[in-house]
């Protein structure tokens, strides 16, 4: 094993414990804060998450835009002569979040509806 093996390995174990911690940290917080309104009488019903919309289509719809943008960064590095790294990026935000928006809409005209 050389150096850069090592290197890499490393990064990678970081990485992973980063994405633990950050994950532990977040479901520790969020269940000590719900024991606490628990505890101090809150109405319990803000946990049912009724609100939230329909996390299927919101899912569906980033996933979609994030392809799209993978596409149009090729388009745009492989026609146009963008760099490869700043064109993937830019179109899979862009269309990442444009999707995102539309998800938004679609949501705000459901709950008119209802």
């Amino acid at each position: 094993m050389s150096g850069d093996d090592i290197k890499h390995i490393l990064i990678a174990l970081g990485a992973f414990a980063g994405i633990f911690g950050i994950v532990y940290v977040f479901l520790m917080t969020r269940s000590r804060e719900r024991m606490a309104m628990i505890e101090r009488g809150v109405d319990a019903s803000i946990f049912s998450g009724n609100n939230a919309g329909s996390s299927t289509l919101k899912f569906g719809m980033l996933f979609v835009g994030i392809a799209i943008g993978i596409i149009g960064g090729h388009v745009l590095h492989d026609y146009y002569g963008f760099f490869k790294g700043t064109s993937f990026l830019a179109m899979i935000f862009l269309f990442g979040g444009l999707s995102l928006i539309l998800n938004f809409v679609i949501e705000q005209r459901w709950a008119r509806k209802k």
